[in-house]
């Protein structure tokens, strides 16, 4: 009986392949076919390809993109849960004095990112090497189990070790955007990439309103409610748990090579085979080495038999070892550590690294500085303060469903990067030169009044979350088109997560340091931290013109706008003509 192929026993997917090279990767790890080997000059081939695939757009692959918008709507409601009531309940923590709470809130708050900044790069390899599947449903399943955890915290180090495990075992975001970069191809990644800061967006909404809504306003510790916090992080679970079901059945393995292998619990199931075998049997049948080239010896009947006795038991440990069934994907080909941090990435890391390590801070920095008295600070009420971020979550919301798009397709994927780090510079320069509340408090402002303020504001709020979803989004683009292989995508988006982390870590304490400092510094002192972000930003926007590759933007992009493909034209008519 002739045992079935790999490619006979494939399970069919409804899911588009990862079609970010200009042609179809092959079905190994190697490097992409060339697209240069129908011109002598090497462009010929990959224009032509550029003209046919703008009008072939490719149907997105709606099912997936459903369940991986639950994912991480259902993350972020999560993880933006413990917001509205961490202050409160750090201060009711018994070892927590009252004048540390905000010491201790960040101490809290970051101790999440400092774990993820240990872990996430670990958790994108991992999804190279045994499936995004199995990652993204490890990392819902032991976030949930630490929700639970930490509505049964009492103390504040308490609270740090869990947020710290919470971290460790959350990679998924980065996991959730190799995923759409693999269902998706050139022609139709942009409007897929667009709707996943929207989903984190929509997170930031219902997360707190989860927080805010199941812990009562003086909640403290008693024996009569000895667990007050415990309400929201129950929810929370409750929609992780719900999360992990769909995933579960619906989500499906993006990752080409393990797609051959068997279904998840059933590699589950060999884990343990295997385990045990290790455990139980002085040679396990997986590591047993078949002698197939030894030969039957004819001097004696009896060293024939033995020999015949040999050669059974090889071909039993033969024929155990391939009845194993395969729990890894197997790779073909490995890359050199140049192909895969090569100038692009590195900048592409290194712009990001500056934009979330600025995007943190000035989110940090906005309320200190708004409810700071003047001359510092603006006199805003935290209800005030609210609305604002709220009229600009909003705006950023229609924006990125209604505009950014159109934008994209106008400029490219590399100069929307650029031109967002530009409003994120513009948003550090203006913010601490808006007016005052009252005239009397106009020390330096552009104009005082209420009207100007929240004109300033407005202004200024817009254009930096517009700049920081433009960033983003442009980011996950070109990160998943600077891949030079689709089997190295996960480790990638792993680092950009790692260094997010680091970025959000670090932010809200240098920005609490240095605007302390700037209550010394005469005159205006506020600008002191909102300048040295900026100039850190400006660092970020000079790297970005160092992004040069041709292949990070989308099929429907034209790198030459049209100049070139006159050309090829007429070099193509000119060939004819010969």
């Amino acid at each position: 009986m002739v045992r079935p192929s790999a490619a006979m026993v494939r399970r069919k997917s409804s899911t588009v392949h990862y079609q970010t090279f200009p042609t179809p990767p092959p079905k190994s790890k190697g490097q992409p076919p060339s697209d240069t080997s129908s011109s002598p000059n090497g462009t010929g081939h990959a224009r032509h390809a550029s003209h046919t695939s703008q009008h072939d757009e490719s149907p997105l692959p709606i099912k997936q993109l459903v369940v991986l918008a639950i994912i991480s709507l259902s993350e972020q409601t999560a993880l933006n849960s413990i917001g509205p009531y961490l202050p409160q309940m750090v201060s009711t923590f018994p070892d927590v004095d009252i004048g540390q709470v905000g010491l201790y809130v960040g101490l809290v708050a970051s101790s999440f990112a400092l774990a993820q900044f240990a872990t996430n790069f670990f958790w994108g390899w991992l999804s190279d090497r045994i499936g995004r599947k199995p990652v993204i449903l490890t990392g819902t399943l032991l976030t949930a189990v630490c929700f639970v955890g930490f509505g049964f915290v009492r103390t504040l180090w308490q609270a740090v070790i869990v947020q710290v495990l919470m971290g460790l075992v959350n990679g998924n975001q980065g996991v959730v955007s190799t995923c759409l970069g693999e269902i998706t191809d050139r022609s139709n990644q942009s409007r897929a990439f667009t709707y996943l800061p929207v989903i984190y967006g929509l997170g930031g909404i219902t997360g707190p309103v989860v927080g805010g809504l199941l812990v009562a306003r003086n909640a403290r510790f008693t024996k009569k409610d000895p667990y007050p916090y415990l309400r929201p992080n129950l929810v929370s679970a409750v929609v992780l748990v719900v999360d992990l079901l769909i995933a579960m059945i619906f989500l499906e393995e993006s990752l080409e090579e393990a797609r051959d292998l068997p279904p998840l619990g059933k590699r589950v199931g060999n884990l343990f085979s295997w385990a045990w075998q290790f455990a139980s049997s002085s040679r396990p049948s997986y590591l047993r080495i078949p002698d197939v080239a030894r030969k039957p010896s004819r001097h004696t009947n009896g060293d024939a038999a033995m020999d015949d006795d040999e050669e059974d038991d090889s071909d039993s440990d033969s024929a155990s070892q391939a009845s194993i069934p395969t729990m890894l994907p197997h790779h073909t080909t490995d890359l050199s550590h140049s192909q895969v941090f090569n100038r692009d990435t590195v900048l592409l890391m290194s712009t990001y690294l500056i934009f979330q390590l600025s995007n943190i801070s000035y989110n940090s920095l906005y309320p200190i500085f708004g409810q700071a008295a003047p001359p510092r600070g603006r006199n805003l009420s935290p209800e005030e303060i609210g609305f604002s971020l709220a009229f600009a979550g909003a705006a950023t919301i229609a924006f990125q469903l209604g505009i950014f798009g159109k934008l994209r397709e106008k400029m490219g994927n590399k100069i929307t990067y650029r031109v967002c780090l530009a409003g994120m510079v513009i948003a550090f320069v203006l913010t601490p030169w808006v007016g005052y509340k009252h005239i009397e408090n106009g020390d330096g402002g552009i104009s005082s009044g209420k009207g100007w303020l929240w004109a300033e504001l407005a202004f200024i709020l817009l254009v930096k979350s517009l700049a920081a979803v433009g960033c983003l989004t442009s980011f996950l683009l070109l990160i998943t088109n600077s891949a030079p292989n689709h089997s190295v995508l996960g480790t990638l988006n792993g680092l950009a997560q790692t260094l997010s982390a680091a970025g959000r870590a670090a932010g809200p304490f240098l920005a609490g340091g240095l605007f302390s400092l700037a209550t010394h510094v005469e005159p205006k002192g506020e600008a002191l931290a909102f300048g040295v972000f900026g100039g850190i930003t400006v660092v970020g926007f000079l790297l970005s013109f160092g992004i040069r590759g041709k292949g990070l933007e989308a099929d429907d992009w034209d790198e030459e706008d049209g100049s070139e493909d006159g050309e090829d034209d007429e070099d193509e008519e000119e060939h004819h003509a010969r």
